[in-house]
């Protein structure tokens, strides 16, 4: 004697078995090596293994690999110039294969799933510093208008979001950013500041969004030099933030 299965079990059975049959002749690739990963995902686990934060010792503000040498009490000569309203950075990962190739897919391939597992990343960074972090407000440096238009989105929006979703902390847009002449990536230090001097400014519907203590968390992809972060903390120095605290997925680093 048949057995009728209830309609609910029999459907997932179905969704169940098409799954399986999807992954078998289109199985998921690892953007960044290319390998199959059974049961779906984006990156595989030996590629988020290699996933590693800048080699210790750190600046303890600006999170710059100090190298061997000895230097108590001495600044680190990467932030030495930053503004006092930033006073914090973390990154992530080094931007080292395959940080690199997801950093690009986010960027420039539309890839903008990879910002809730790149964010999960950012958040275990910051795990030591979340008690001291719960009054900031989780904002980014934003893309050019031209750039969202052109991929559909803002690759570090995404992150600010999803990071807000794994911490708990409040989102808000903060920042605009005006036209610059040219992208930072092919630019020197110096050529940099100067490409985003006064390139941002607080949106005009952000008046309110900023918590009381005025402690903001601010969001972007990679920190390379510094010079569009800074940028971005006058900013908010100058609209009322107290304290400016960085948060990026990976940070450039001399070879």
């Amino acid at each position: 004697m048949m057995v009728a299965l209830p309609a609910k079990v029999g459907r997932r059975s179905v969704r169940a078995a098409l799954a399986s049959l999807a992954d078998f002749l289109l199985p998921c690739a690892c953007i960044a090596c290319g390998s199959r990963i059974a049961g779906g995902g984006l990156a595989c686990a030996p590629c988020r293994g290699r996933l590693r934060p800048p080699p210790a010792p750190r600046c303890a503000r600006c999170d710059y690999p100090a190298g061997t040498g000895d230097r108590p009490g001495r600044p680190c000569l990467e932030c030495l110039e930053w503004p006092e309203a930033l006073g914090l950075a973390r990154s992530a990962v080094a931007l080292r294969p395959p940080a690199d190739v997801l950093v690009h897919g986010l960027k420039y391939e539309g890839w903008r799933e990879l910002a809730p597992m790149m964010a999960q990343f950012m958040e275990r960074r910051l795990t030591t510093l979340l008690d001291d972090l719960e009054d900031h407000v989780i904002t980014y440096v934003p893309t050019s208008s031209a750039h969202r238009r052109r991929r559909g989105y803002d690759q570090a929006e995404l992150l600010a979001r999803a990071l807000a979703g794994h911490t708990g902390l409040a989102f808000a847009h903060l920042l605009e950013r005006r036209r610059q002449r040219h992208t930072q990536v092919s630019l020197h230090p110096q050529q940099r500041m100067a490409n985003v001097r006064h390139a941002f400014s607080l949106r005009p519907a952000a008046a309110g969004q900023s918590p009381s203590s005025g402690d903001v968390l601010l969001v972007d992809d990679v920190l390379t030099t510094g010079a569009t972060a800074r940028a971005a903390a006058e900013t908010l120095a100058r609209a009322g933030a107290r304290r400016v605290a960085l948060v990026t997925f990976a940070r450039a680093l001399p070879r």
